[in-house]
């Protein structure tokens, strides 16, 4: 199906262009949101007399947008979530819960999340105001607020928490090493 795009989608194009796209998705996104209109004579008729007012009413949102980003673009959320000790979590932090967190006019379509984060550290996530306007906020999830510090200080929690781990199995062993030796020392002298 043909369609004139009335503001820039993507990968698609921008405003003024005809695309062909799928038949499902004009009649389900892109008519119904009024993103485009059908490519009838009549109806690229109907663009070019309305364009000048299309193009100006986009670029006025388009830095109504920029200038709502200036104060999100590169803040920092926190997020709590429980996860095991190899720092994966019980679950998703999705699309729907950075909205939530950030809240405001942030909706769930705006976030870019190629795929849900799944595991514990810091996550830099995209969100789109406008099609023209795009910023960047970092995610930060983790088990404690204390851990939520640490991390946002450039430390690994993880791998801390492997190298304690580690540390403490090489001294119960070395204890026990010693607690083995200290027996078959003892039972060779009774044995003379």
């Amino acid at each position: 199906m043909k369609v004139v795009l009335l503001e820039r989608i993507g990968s698609l194009g921008t405003i003024g262009d005809v695309v062909t796209v799928k038949p499902g998705f004009a009649r389900n996104f892109l008519l119904p949101k009024e993103k485009a209109l059908r490519a009838t004579a009549a109806n690229l008729a109907r663009f070019e007399a309305q364009r000048e007012v299309l193009e100006a009413r986009n670029a006025e949102q388009a830095a109504k947008a920029a200038e709502d980003g200036k104060g999100l673009d590169g803040t920092s959320y926190v997020m709590i979530r429980k996860a095991g000790e190899t720092g994966m979590l019980y679950g998703s932090v999705s699309a729907r819960d950075v909205a939530d967190k950030i809240g405001g006019a942030v909706t769930r379509s705006m976030v870019v999340l190629e795929q849900p984060i799944k595991a514990l550290g810091l996550s830099t996530v995209k969100i789109q105001l406008h099609p023209e306007v795009e910023i960047e906020v970092t995610i930060n999830v983790a088990r404690s607020e204390d851990e939520a510090v640490r991390q946002e200080a450039g430390e690994d929690v993880i791998q801390m928490q492997a190298d304690e781990d580690r540390l403490i199995a090489e001294e119960a062993n070395a204890e026990r090493s010693e607690i083995a030796k200290e027996m078959f020392e003892d039972g060779e002298s009774l044995g003379d």
